[in-house]
């Protein structure tokens, strides 16, 4: 006999619910095949068994939230089986995303680097509590035990009641997209009486404006600013778990890494005309915004190529430097905390491969819906401020990697040019910095800048029409 227990889906995940098993008691189970599907406060997975044999006893019930380590099950092993150690990897099934354009072959396969961090490395300002005392959870007929943690975070997020949604899961659980589908309601119905409005969108992910701008105030934010001060002159909001798990991974990181910090002004003006004679075409074939993000993977994946201290992680007093290139690009979750979902082997894809992927991958974080492996096997990563119009990002690197990548706001500015035959003028081009915090004990700082260097000029001078 050998238990199985709820593994860790990620750094920051503690707990999870058991939404539906797919086998029953006297069922056999070979390695690798779908078992149950677990939902977590960061993503819904369908998690495959780690062994082969005959489930003898189920001890958590659909709908049950338990701890990570917590026996699931009770498994009569096969003849020659042996049961894996409670720590072992998940094996991952086939048919995990691919890249969705077509780009040249995925490198050579290589030892998979540890598994990232879930968390980004840049602290994000936390959600602010729904008013009313929401942030305590549902208690109605529909208790907390019926509902995921995804659920119970968009309940309290809207301010809905449990008790007046319609369930379609298993027992009448009620799943994310009943949640969803009341929201969208409600919204249709306030379109409805309000008439028409004038909205402002959010910037798409990666997409930087001309001058920097205040973002939009999401709706929970929002909603929050105009909350009755319960205190007289303050209000209290408890800490959500991404958000103490943030400030954990950061202080760790801290005392681990002699950070640095080193900084490089790029003149985007190449990129940016490409982007603008393709934006409109880009737009209306692929149903998102053409941005800056893509073409910075692009360059990050080659630089790593080139510089290869920077694609590692620290290990036993020295460095442990991977082959493939796996970049994390932190992906905000609405204000409510952030997730770094990872793109492997980043320098097989194409510009439209990137950002396809990436649109693909954002999307999914925003819905709760990445996979472990999504989030996992990260060698280095980028943090994503230039939406929101930042100037200079100091990031936290994210451990054990050795750096990360802060790209920060673009803007139209005065910079000097030089023509072909040396005569100097002033010219209005698209101008960003890239900050990139990185860990003194891999290189030192001839290394770091060499590495910048090395985007700012493929950023700079690339041909990047050829990509279109």
């Amino acid at each position: 006999m050998a238990d199985l227990v709820l593994p860790q889906l990620g750094e920051t995940v503690t707990e999870g619910t058991i939404t539906r098993w797919f086998k029953n008691p006297g069922d056999s189970i070979a390695v690798g095949e779908v078992l149950y599907e677990v939902s977590t406060d960061k993503v819904d997975s369908e998690v495959p068994s780690p062994m082969e044999g005959v489930i003898a006893e189920i001890r958590v019930p659909e709908g049950e939230t338990v701890d990570v380590g917590t026996v699931l099950a009770i498994v009569e092993l096969a003849e020659g089986a042996v049961a894996p150690p409670p720590d072992a990897a998940i094996p991952v099934p086939s048919g995990t995303p691919s890249e969705l354009a077509a780009a040249p072959a995925t490198a050579p396969a290589a030892a998979d680097p540890p598994a990232a961090p879930a968390v980004a490395p840049v602290a994000a300002p936390a959600a602010a509590a729904p008013a009313n005392g929401a942030a305590n959870g549902p208690t109605t007929e529909h208790g907390s035990h019926l509902l995921s943690p995804v659920v119970r975070r968009l309940v309290r997020e809207h301010g809905l009641d449990p008790a007046a949604l319609v369930g379609t899961g298993v027992g009448g659980r009620i799943t994310r997209s009943d949640v969803l589908n009341a929201i969208d309601e409600r919204q249709r119905a306030a379109a409805v009486s309000a008439g028409p409005t004038t909205a402002t969108a959010r910037p798409a992910a990666g997409e930087r404006s001309a001058a920097p701008t205040p973002p939009p105030v999401p709706a929970p934010v929002a909603a929050a600013a105009a909350a009755e001060w319960t205190d007289g002159d303050s209000r209290y909001e408890s800490f959500n778990n991404i958000r103490r798990r943030t400030g954990e991974h950061m202080v760790n990181s801290m005392a681990t890494s002699p950070h640095a910090l080193t900084v490089v002004e790029v003149d985007y003006e190449n990129v940016e005309q490409v982007r603008r004679a393709h934006r409109e075409a880009w737009r209306a074939a692929e149903g998102f915004s053409l941005t800056y993000l893509p073409f910075i993977v692009v360059a990050v994946a080659d630089a790593l190529a080139h510089w290869p201290r920077l694609n590692a992680s620290v290990e036993d007093g020295g460095l442990r430097i991977w082959r493939r290139r796996n970049v994390g690009v932190a992906v905000d979750l609405d204000y409510d905390g952030l997730i770094v979902p990872v793109l492997r082997d980043a320098d097989s894809f194409s510009l439209r491969g990137v950002a396809r992927t990436m649109n693909e991958l954002a999307a999914r974080a925003r819905e709760r819906r990445l996979t472990p492996d999504d989030i996992s096997g990260g060698t280095f990563t980028i943090s994503n401020n230039g939406s929101f119009g930042t100037y200079t990002t100091a990031a936290i690197i994210n451990q054990p990697q050795v750096a990360v990548l802060s790209t920060d706001g673009v803007a139209r500015r005065p910079v000097v040019v030089t023509d072909r035959f040396g005569n100097e003028s002033i010219a209005v081009h698209s101008v960003g910095h890239l900050a990139m915090g990185w860990d003194h004990r891999a290189f030192d700082g001839s290394y770091a800048a060499g590495f910048l260097g090395h985007i700012r000029q493929m950023l700079e001078q690339h041909d990047w029409g050829a990509e279109f």
